[in-house]
Order: structure tokens, then sequence, then C-alpha cells
């Protein structure tokens, strides 16, 4: 089963290897770039974020034992942020997302260096998965 709690703690130490805050946005940009493409078909309006400035498409499909999570954006940080997000929580279930706080981000610190419409948008991010949770977590 996956555990969100371990992989914060691998996030941390990987950004804990790199030296200057321009590295760690290196990092991200290259982690966004991995993301698994979604299909055009798969850019719905109703799939479509709000809360970010950069346009962001969730999906978040499975059950309570274990939800997958699915984005893009159009940003290359904000896909960064989404990597990381996934990397916690994908895989999860429903109660493990909703036990497990995001923590890297402060551990990291990004929150000093993300600006005020990333933050919001990743704050969007986590409403938006733990929303989800909560619903399949209703379900069973």
């Amino acid at each position: 089963m996956h555990d969100p709690i371990k992989a914060q703690q691998e996030i941390i130490s990987d950004f804990s290897l790199l030296d200057s805050w321009l590295d760690k946005y290196q990092y991200l940009i290259d982690l966004g770039k991995a993301l698994e493409p979604l299909a055009d078909s798969e850019k719905t309006d109703d799939r479509l974020l709000h809360g970010c400035q950069s346009r962001v498409w969730l999906i978040i499909e499975g059950d309570a034992d274990a939800l997958r999570i699915r984005a893009n954006s159009d940003a290359a940080i904000v896909s960064g942020l989404i990597a990381l997000l996934i990397r916690v929580y994908s895989g999860a279930s429903a109660k493990q997302i909703l036990e497990t706080p995001i923590e890297f981000v402060a551990a990291i610190g990004l929150q000093q260096h993300l600006s005020a419409t990333r933050a919001n948008g990743l704050h969007a991010m986590l409403e938006a998965i733990y929303a989800a949770a909560r619903y399949y977590q209703e379900e069973t």
C-alpha cells in the first residue's frame, strides 16, 4: 500500500540534496515535464481547477481504498507541484489522505519561495484532493 508519509520524507530528502533555490526550481520543472500527459479529451472544463492562476486539470479516480490522481498544468512550476502532490497522495486510501497533512512544503522551505498565486493554486489542489478523499470515504 502507498505510504504518503514515506513519500513526503523522500521528497524532503531529495530537496535537501539541492543547494540553491535555482536548482530546486529546476528540479520542480523537471518533475513537471515527467508527468504523465492527459489526453486532450480529458482537458475538459469540468476538470479545470478553480483557484489557480494557471490552468490545472485534475482527475481523481478510484475508491476509498486507493485513489489515483492524474493532473496537468500549462505552467512549468505548477506542473512540478502537481508531480509532488501525486507522489504523496496518488495510490493512497481516502483515510490516509485525510490523515496525512502536507508537511513537505514547509520542511523544504517551499512556502517562502512560491508566489501568492502559486501558493493559492497549491492550496486549491490540496483542497480538491481532500474533498475527493472525503467523498470516496463517505461512499463506503
